[in-house]
């Protein structure tokens, strides 16, 4: 018997939802409404290819895979249209809530200053814990092209972060 499109992909999707749009809000740099349209996306095109992805070994991959290269595309679109996010946060975190915030904030906000590829970079290797060679095959790129950006990135958010980290560094 053939498996029909949406066998298993409801919860598939439930299941994965999650994982994709906090990737995808380290990839925006924090603009949850892109990280959004980003997971739509990649969940109506992971859903036209159901039937072979649910096949294959890794849905998950693929569906992180597609996260990434439309990520990637939209940034190539809309680059030079895009609005920018002012540096000024218009609320302060509730006190009651997690401590982490403020390093999360830094963190997010120096992402948003990476290049695209740059950002796609850091959140795969880091985030994602992928292997240089499988960071490569999702951005379409060469393994040396991966490590390169990664010594780029990583230097640049060293900059970018300088001596904001220190503050939330345990003594």
């Amino acid at each position: 018997m053939r498996q029909g499109r949406g066998d298993g992909y409801p919860e598939f999707a439930s299941a994965r939802t999650g994982h994709l749009y906090r990737s995808a809000c380290l990839l925006t740099g924090g603009d949850t409404h892109l990280a959004e349209d980003l997971v739509q996306e990649t969940l109506g095109r992971v859903y036209v290819r159901w039937g072979r992805i649910a096949r294959a070994d890794n849905p998950a991959a693929y569906a992180q895979t597609v996260l990434t290269r439309t990520f990637l595309a939209h940034q190539r679109r809309f680059s030079s249209r895009r609005e920018r996010a002012s540096d000024v946060l218009p609320d302060l975190p509730d006190p009651g809530t997690s401590g982490d915030t403020p390093l999360r904030l830094t963190l997010i906000e120096a992402l948003g200053r990476l290049s695209a590829k740059d950002r796609a970079v850091v959140v795969l290797r880091y985030w994602e814990d992928r292997s240089i060679e499988e960071t490569a095959a999702a951005m379409d790129t060469s393994s040396a092209a991966v490590r390169t950006r990664c010594v780029r990135a990583l230097a640049r958010l060293r900059a970018l972060l300088g001596d904001a980290l220190s503050e939330y560094a345990s003594p």
